[in-house]
């Protein structure tokens, strides 16, 4: 009865979703071009160590000359 005078009470739109069909190859190719990108990404990590190690050489240097 307090619902009555309160108005009517909404609810969530109900999940409708229809399912397209698998293809596994597809998928597998994803997957592959995704570990590619990955395994490129890794490799870059080198770069960052040698500016790390210049810094640090240009650091030593200024101070073994002052």
């Amino acid at each position: 009865m307090l619902n009555n005078f309160l108005g009517k009470r909404y609810r969530h739109k109900r999940f409708n979703y229809q399912p397209r069909y698998y293809d596994p190859t597809k998928d597998d190719r994803i997957r592959e071009r995704m570990r590619m990108h990955s395994s490129t990404r890794r490799g870059r990590g080198g770069n960052v160590l040698a500016y790390v190690l210049l810094l640090c050489a240009i650091l030593y240097l200024l101070v073994t000359l002052s």
